[in-house]
Order: structure tokens, then sequence, then C-alpha cells
């Protein structure tokens, strides 16, 4: 898997993969946020991972992180997972956080646990994907959670 930094030139390719699998395309191209994408030998994305960092660089929002349908059950989206976690603590992040309604199983396999949804708000309040649920009304129904990143469990 060779994760590419996203450009703008992938915006198009980036909209129509997040829009299918049904994640927040808030921010694609905001300043604070770090998104790499995976593609095919055709060029069709496979995955995509990513975060956004709080303003003291503690915190990560992690986001993005999708596999192409065709895709799963092979390990990618772990692979992917790790990449956005492990950059992130690269970058200076000690907690990582995320939105999930629907994949709490697989996030706490990779050591995350149900977190308080306002502290998420608070500690990351200048990321575009916590102004856009906070705008929208969202962030009452969203699920929170986190997981701190000295340590990365293999």
């Amino acid at each position: 898997m060779e994760l590419l930094p996203y450009r703008r030139e992938d915006e198009a390719d980036l909209i129509r993969f997040l829009t299918r699998v049904d994640l927040t395309l808030s921010g694609l191209d905001g300043v604070g946020i770090r998104i790499w994408i995976d593609r095919g030998d055709d060029g069709a994305i496979r995955g995509t991972t990513g975060y956004e960092l709080s303003d003291d660089r503690r915190h990560a929002l992690i986001r993005s992180v999708a596999v192409d349908p065709s895709g799963r059950r092979e390990g990618r989206g772990t692979m992917l997972a790790r990449a956005a976690l492990a950059r992130a603590t690269a970058d200076g992040a000690r907690t990582a956080w995320l939105f999930s309604r629907r994949s709490g199983p697989f996030w706490q396999r990779l050591g995350f646990q149900p977190a308080d949804r306002d502290e998420l708000a608070h500690r990351l309040s200048n990321t575009h994907q916590v102004a856009l649920f906070r705008r929208t009304g969202k962030l009452n129904h969203e699920i929170a959670w986190s997981r701190p990143l000295e340590v990365m469990r293999r």
C-alpha cells in the first residue's frame, strides 16, 4: 500500500469516494487537515486516511479512514488507521479522537474506548468536522472514541 498525500487535483475523486463510503467531506481543502490516498494500479481510490490536529497539536481527530467496499476484509482498514495514528503521533499528538456511529468494534480493536463527545468537541474545537457537526446539530448524535498515542498496539 502506497499512501500519497492529498493534492488539489485529487479533489473530485476523493469527494466521490468519501461520498460513496458515507464519510464527512467538510474541510478537505483546509489548512490543518492531512489526508492520504491509496490508489490501485488502475488509478481508482482504494482507501483513504487522515486527521486534523488541535491548535496545541496534542490531540488528533482521526477522520476519512475508509476502504473501498471491494477491498474490505483484507486488513487494509487497519493499515490505514495505523498510518493515521503513527503520523499523528509523529506530528506531536498524544491523544487520538474520532467520531464513529457504525464502526466501534473496529476502533476498539485498535485500542479506542468510548469517550465524552463534549470533551472531544472542546479539545478539537478548531477542526472542520467538529464545526460542521455543531453547525448542523449532528454533534449530539455522534459517538466519540479516544485512545492515547504514546503506546501503539500491534
